[in-house]
């Protein structure tokens, strides 16, 4: 018996079939595989409704429904992003959740040799002549909350079903929806108790320091019970008002001052950390929500202060803890790493490692997600060699039972440099299954996004892991850009793999582009390098570096202020533009 053809001849061989009653997400998996079928074959498919098994027309590739039609067995606990892809006699069945659909669609069309490399460069092979594929697979996600916020994925909500991100990209029902926030993070002050307006009457609702009740980057008195009152009302009026929302944040500010008043610190010294309280706090809360939200998870953090595990107090089930590796090397793996100045201090005085704090959470709180740093945020050019530890610290995560990450990201609205597209799809196909082989998807996307100067750039990629490893330089998430990585003549040796790379894509302008794209953060280090260390500003040489950057449609060079203010400070010999401000967060978001 011959192979079943999808298309021969630039003729379409088989139907797409789906049940009267599909699903928009179905309806719409089936409209972006006969999309890309089409693309492929240069053959017109057609998507036909039938209302049981006798009219479904075969060979089918059947979506939903329709695929148990073909004779697929109905698949259990698939969840909403799991799927089944399963080769029968009579077609394809295609089966999942109300995203799994998708993504198994998308799955399909990988082993069909497309690749979704970013919004803009998708790789889809031409063969008027294709077979069905001989598929078996189940997949189900280990993590149930993915996510990083690269530009690319939250500025193209599509591209982001293809990659399998499910945070909070704006994704309407009919594309699976996601998992979305009412309150995001750091929502003491920003949502709960705003000290402009509670302060002068309640200063006891605040944090006492040093024997004082803060009004300035203070954090919440969690014992006293007005505050608690006031919060659980807080927490339903958000939910009521956000019913597609499931997950809420009650969380401390972005700074330290947590409260030492009697009350308080009495359960910190009882639990050896400062998530005693806020454990304790954060229960009360879920506890009293849960009558009339059922199915709704208050979410809270364990960073900076609140990073170690409490030693009696237990999450609710209701609760969900955000672990953030803030204070980590990001060049060696968590499991790995040597360097002792990376620990947090508990309230006796004891120091606590990430990974101790992983291992620890791990076994108290059912619903752990992870906080995590993948750039340096203080300047988003600068090379971050972190390449070698994606993968085994996206692992410890699932070998600790995580069940939900958040990778932060670049999050300038241009996106930046040092190749954040690869490094994107790299964390998204690690978020899907961190077992996955990450060296050939790593060539894959080289190979094909920069051609010929491709292994140049894998060249690349790798003198800047093999220097951190073999000198043993560690690197943090907001690190300056005079590191012993990035000395001149370890930027010679960068500058003259990427030369190399340039050369090979010099008759291919996009691609030329792409690489020159690349080159931006060499130039970057070697411009602010030069001018905070030798106190040299080459004012054209300054100038041209921001119109080149500009000219790739790139924005913020830091996290927090604009690329005019970075540009000044350059020029004035500042390191960075947040020097500006009184506050590093008081310019806000990016206006674009």
């Amino acid at each position: 018996m011959g192979k079943t053809m999808i298309a021969e001849n630039k003729t379409a061989k088989i139907t797409i079939a789906l049940s009267n009653q599909a699903s928009a997400p179905e309806r719409n998996a089936a409209d972006e595989l006969l999309y890309y079928l089409e693309r492929m074959t240069g053959a017109r498919f057609t998507i036909e409704h039938a209302t049981s098994a006798s009219e479904l027309r075969k060979p089918a590739i059947a979506l939903g429904e329709a695929a148990l039609w073909l004779g697929l067995q109905e698949p259990r606990e698939l969840g909403d992003d799991g799927f089944v892809l399963k080769t029968m006699d009579s077609g394809l069945a295609i089966y999942g959740g109300c995203r799994g659909i998708l993504y198994g669609v998308y799955e399909c069309l990988e082993q069909l040799g497309c690749r979704f490399f970013t919004p803009l460069c998708e790789k889809v092979p031409t063969c008027e002549n294709l077979a069905m594929p001989v598929l078996d697979s189940r997949q189900v996600p280990a993590l149930e909350y993915r996510y990083h916020n690269y530009k690319d994925y939250t500025e193209h909500p599509g591209f982001a079903v293809k990659r399998r991100i499910n945070g909070p990209v704006p994704l309407d029902p009919a594309w699976g929806g996601n998992l979305s926030y009412a309150w995001f993070v750091h929502t003491f002050e920003r949502n709960i108790l705003d000290p402009e307006a509670f302060f002068d009457d309640h200063p006891e609702y605040f944090s006492l320091v040093d024997g004082k009740r803060l009004k300035e980057r203070s954090q919440l008195c969690l014992t006293n019970p007005d505050v608690l009152k006031i919060t659980i009302e807080k927490v339903k009026m958000a939910l009521a008002e956000n019913p597609q929302c499931r997950l809420i944040s009650v969380s401390q500010n972005d700074w330290q001052n947590h409260c030492t008043c009697e009350h308080c610190r009495r359960i910190d010294e009882a639990e050896g950390s400062h998530a005693g309280s806020l454990i304790w706090f954060v229960n009360q809360v879920a506890a009293a929500v849960e009558k009339d939200f059922p199915h709704a998870i208050i979410d809270t953090l364990a960073y900076q202060y609140s990073r170690p595990a409490p030693k009696t107090i237990r999450p609710r089930h209701n609760v969900c803890v955000r672990l953030c590796s803030i204070e980590s090397c990001f060049t060696h793996s968590f499991e790995k790493c040597d360097d002792k100045t990376r620990a947090v201090r508990r309230p006796d005085g004891t120091s606590s490692t990430f990974l101790t704090d992983l291992q620890d959470w791990a076994k108290v709180c059912d619903r752990l997600y992870i906080w995590d740093y993948t750039t340096c945020f203080a300047h988003y050019p600068m090379p971050f060699p972190n390449w070698n530890v994606l993968q085994p610290n996206m692992q410890a995560f699932i070998k600790n039972n995580v069940k939900g990450v958040f990778e932060q990201a670049c999050g300038a609205a241009g996106g930046s440099t040092d190749l954040n597209e690869l490094r994107a799809y790299l964390l998204s196909k690690l978020l899907w299954d961190a077992d996955c082989d990450y060296e050939v998807h790593m060539n894959e996307f080289l190979q094909y996004v920069y051609g010929s100067a491709g292994p140049a750039i894998r060249r690349y990629i790798r003198q800047l892991t093999d220097t951190v490893e073999k000198e043993k330089i560690h690197v943090g998430f907001n690190d300056q850009c005079d590191q012993p990585y990035l000395t001149p003549e370890h930027l010679d040796e960068y500058d003259k793999i990427l030369d190399e790379a340039e050369a090979a894509v010099k008759d291919d302008p996009l691609r030329f582009s792409r690489v020159a794209k690349i080159k931006l953060s060499l130039r970057w280090v070697r411009l602010k390098n030069k001018a905070m260390l030798e106190n040299q500003q080459d004012t054209a040489e300054i100038n041209q570096f921001f119109s080149d950057w500009k000219a790739h449609g790139l924005t913020r060079i830091d996290e927090w202020v604009s690329e005019k203010k970075t540009h000044k400070a350059l020029l004035r010999n500042i390191w960075r533009g947040t020097d500006f401000l009184r506050n590093w967060w008081d310019e806000g978001k990016e206006q674009r």
